[in-house]
């Protein structure tokens, strides 16, 4: 303890002596005032901003739109994302903001603008990893098992010439 504060308690103890004081009379006792401290505007306005579970659509800078369930910030569970420079739509499944489970991606045609689906399956790590079908033009479509974007193990290619191949494939390729 420094000077200050012994005579502010010998003064203190004084007072309580003489007996005029009790411990329950605030009036003569000496008041310790804190600065109040003061969040900057952007710390509200941050905490305001957080995304937590089911939010109405929310509109990144760049025109993309996300409408559905959000968790700490990230896309989370169900919803659907429109990208404005493509005009792309997946609705399905989200993890920690990355496509992950079932889901649907789909591209609007350029002369009809009509949205037509272009993949209908599972979703890992925001890639194509599963079992799904991918259109690839009015007829001709592949359903089969998908590994890291890419057709791996079994699967179907159903061709515009009427062919079709059945069995096994390997890095995007018939084995």
């Amino acid at each position: 303890m420094n000077s200050v504060d012994v005579q502010l308690l010998n003064s203190i103890e004084e007072k309580f002596k003489d007996g005029s004081h009790s411990a329950t009379d605030k009036t003569n006792m000496p008041i310790v005032k804190y600065p109040r401290t003061i969040d900057p505007l952007w710390y509200e306005w941050d905490r305001k901003a957080q995304k937590c579970g089911l939010r109405h659509t929310v509109y990144a800078v760049n025109g993309d739109r996300y409408t559905g369930e959000w968790l700490d910030n990230m896309k989370h569970g169900k919803g659907t994302q429109w990208w404005k420079r493509t005009g792309a739509i997946y609705s399905g499944d989200w993890r920690c903001g990355r496509r992950e489970g079932y889901g649907t991606y789909s591209l609007p045609d350029p002369i009809t603008k009509e949205y037509k689906k272009v993949y209908a399956g599972w979703w890992k790590n925001d890639k194509m990893w599963g079992y799904g079908i991918k259109f690839y033009s009015d007829k001709e479509y592949y359903e089969g098992e998908w590994k890291a974007g890419k057709r791996e193990g079994w699967g179907r290619m159903y061709y515009q010439d009427g062919g079709i191949y059945e069995g096994q494939w390997l890095e995007d390729k018939p084995g």
